[in-house]
C-alpha cells in the first residue's frame, strides 16, 4: 500500500501552500492571476537543500509553463466581443441572430474556461451546464459547474451529461452552442449507450487504464460505448452552429482523441474497438454487455458514429486554444533568461514512463559529458504523456514513476535536477502532481531503507518520493495540457 498524503500537508517536503497576493522571503508575491502554479509555491521541495537554488529555479521553470497553460488566458487569445458580434479565431458570429447561447461541455479546465467566457459574453449567455472534477456544483453567471467522476466516470457524470443533452436536443438554428473542452472530459461528460450502465464504463475504462494503452486507444473504445463521444454531442446538438474551444490534453492535438471527440468526426469504427480489446488480452476482464455492444456495432447492428462527410459538421468550428508545445515554449523562454541553454526536445513524448527516463538520464549525462546536444548551463524541455504497465500494488502515476526512474541514472551526478509532472496537478490516482530529483534522490531513499528497483516493481513511486522529500504536490492546477518533463544540467 502508498502512502497517504493529504492535500496541504507538510509531510517528508511534500508541497506548502501559499495563498498567492502573500509575503515571500520578504518580497511581495505577485497577484493572483500572474500567481506561479496559480499561487501555490514548492517550497518543501527546495527549502534548506544542498541545491536549494537549482531546484528553486527548477520550480521557477515549471511555474512559468503552468502559467501560460492557463485556460483563462488561453481562451481570452482566441474568443472576443466586438460590438454585438462575438469573433473566435476571427470568424464573425452575429449574436442579434441568436434567440440564445448555450454553453456546455467539460474537463478538469472547465472551470476557468466557463469563467472566461462569462467575463466575455455576461448575460448573453442564456443557459449552460459544463462538467468539472474538482469543485463542488456550483454557477457561475448563467452556467452551472456540476461536478462528475475522474479518472474514472460515476453517475454525476452521467447525471450532468443527460441534462447536457437535454439541452443540445431542444437547441434550433437560432441558437448559438458553444462547446468547452479539455483534459478529463472524456470520464466526466459521459453517458452510457442504450443496453450499457455507468459502472460497465467504468470497467472499460479501468481495464485500459492499467493495462499501459494510449489515450488514442482508450478513447477508440470509450467513443463506441458513450452517447456524446466520437462526433455524438454535435449531432445532438445539429443543426444549431456550435463553437468547440478545445484546451488540448493528447500528443499532437488530435481533435478525434481530446475528450473523445465529442464534436469532431470519427473515422474509427467498432471493428476498431474490438481489435483494441484483443490487442490487449482483456476481454475476458471486461463486462459482456460491453463486448456484447461491440460486437452488435460490428455486425451494423448499432450505427457507426458520425463521420467526416456526415452534414451534422458543416456548422461545426473546433478550436484548439491551447497545447502542450505553449507551455514548453515558455519553459524555453524563462530557462533562457535566467542563463540557460535552452532545447525544445519534443512534444509528442509517448511511451513506458520508465523507458522516457532512461533517455532523459542518457542526454543528461552526455550533456555532462561532451556538452552535447548543447553545453551546460543546459535545458532541456519535453512533454506528452508516457503510459506505465501497473503490476504491483503501490501508488504512483506516470510521472512520479518516470521521475523515480530517473533518479536511479542519476545517482551521483551533482549538478543535474530532473521534473517530471501532470500539468493538471493530479498524477495518477494520486494527489501529487509528479516528481523532482536530483543526483542525491537515490541516496536519500537508501538511508531511510528504500531501494528504487523495489519501488518501481511494485509501481510504488509515490512512497518513495514522499518519504525522500521529491513528491511535487501542487493541488489542482485549474489546467490541463499533458505532461512536462525538465531536465537541468546546471
Amino acid at each position: 500500500m502508498g502512502v497517504s498524503c493529504r492535500y496541504g500537508e507538510d509531510f517528508h517536503g511534500a508541497v506548502k501552500i501559499i495563498k498567492a497576493g502573500t509575503k515571500i522571503s520578504g518580497t511581495a508575491a505577485v497577484p493572483p492571476e500572474e500567481a506561479p502554479v496559480y499561487g501555490q509555491i514548492a517550497e518543501g521541495l527546495y527549502r534548506g537543500r544542498r541545491n536549494e537554488k537549482e531546484r528553486r529555479t527548477a520550480l521557477e521553470v515549471v511555474s512559468e509553463a503552468l502559467r501560460a497553460a492557463s485556460p483563462r488566458r488561453a481562451l481570452l487569445s482566441h474568443v472576443r466581443m466586438e460590438g454585438a458580434s462575438l469573433f473566435v479565431d476571427e470568424k464573425p458570429y452575429d449574436l442579434t441572430k441568436y434567440e440564445r447561447v448555450i454553453v456546455v461541455g467539460g474537463g478538469k479546465a472547465g472551470a476557468q474556461m466557463t469563467e472566461a467566457l462569462v467575463e466575455i459574453l455576461g448575460d448573453r449567455i442564456t443557459v449552460g451546464l459544463v462538467m468539472v472534477k474538482d469543485m463542488a456544483s456550483t454557477p457561475c453567471g448563467n452556467v452551472t459547474l456540476c461536478r462528475g467522476g475522474h479518472p474514472l466516470p460515476d453517475e454525476n457524470s452521467a447525471w450532468g451529461t443527460k441534462k447536457i443533452l437535454s439541452l443540445l436536443d431542444g437547441s434550433t438554428e437560432r441558437d448559438l452552442l458553444i462547446c468547452l473542452l479539455s483534459g478529463g472530459a472524456s470520464a466526466l461528460l459521459t453517458f452510457p449507450e442504450e443496453g450499457l450502465t455507468i459502472e460497465d464504463l467504468q470497467a472499460v475504462s479501468s481495464t485500459l487504464l492499467r493495462c499501459g494503452a494510449p489515450i488514442s486507444d482508450i478513447n477508440c473504445v470509450r467513443k463506441h460505448l458513450c452517447r456524446v463521444k466520437g462526433g455524438k454531442l454535435a449531432r445532438h446538438a445539429s443543426p444549431s452552429p456550435l463553437i468547440s474551444l478545445i484546451l488540448s490534453d493528447v500528443v499532437g492535438n488530435p481533435l478525434e482523441v481530446i475528450a473523445s471527440g465529442p464534436t469532431f468526426p470519427d473515422e474509427s469504427s467498432f471493428e476498431n474497438a474490438l481489435d483494441i480489446i484483443r490487442l490487449y488480452g482483456i476481454k475476458d476482464m471486461l463486462p459482456q454487455a460491453v463486448v456484447d455492444h461491440l460486437t452488435k456495432g460490428r455486425k451494423g447492428e448499432v450505427p457507426e458514429n458520425p463521420r467526416q462527410q456526415d452534414p451534422i459538421f458543416a456548422h461545426v468550428q473546433n478550436v484548439i486554444i491551447g497545447d502542450n508545445r505553449q507551455a514548453l515554449s515558455a519553459a524555453a523562454e524563462k530557462a533562457s533568461a535566467l542563463g540557460f541553454n535552452t532545447l525544445m526536445l519534443t512534444s509528442f513524448i509517448e511511451g513506458e514512463a520508465r523507458e522516457v527516463a532512461h533517455v532523459m538520464v542518457a542526454i543528461a549525462r552526455e550533456i555532462c559529458s561532451s556538452g552535447n546536444p548543447l553545453p551546460a548551463p543546459a535545458f532541456i524541455a519535453a512533454g506528452g504523456e508516457t503510459t506505465v504497465r501497473v503490476v504491483g500494488r503501490g501508488m504512483g502515476g506516470r510521472n512520479q514513476e518516470l521521475a523515480l526512474a530517473a533518479a536511479e541514472g542519476l545517482e551521483g551526478l551533482g549538478n543535474v535536477v530532473l521534473v517530471s509532472c501532470a500539468t493538471d496537478g493530479s498524477d495518477g490516482p494520486t494527489d501529487a502532481a509528479g516528481g523532482l530529483v536530483d543526483g542525491e534522490t537515490a541516496l536519500r531513499g537508501k538511508a531511510l531503507g528504500l531501494e528504487i528497483a523495489d519501488c518501481l516493481q511494485a509501481n510504488d513511486s509515490y512512497r518513495y518520493l514522499a518519504e525522500a522529500g521529491d513528491l511535487m504536490v501542487t493541488g489542482p492546477t485549474g489546467t490541463n495540457v499533458n505532461d512536462l518533463a525538465f531536465l537541468f544540467v546546471f
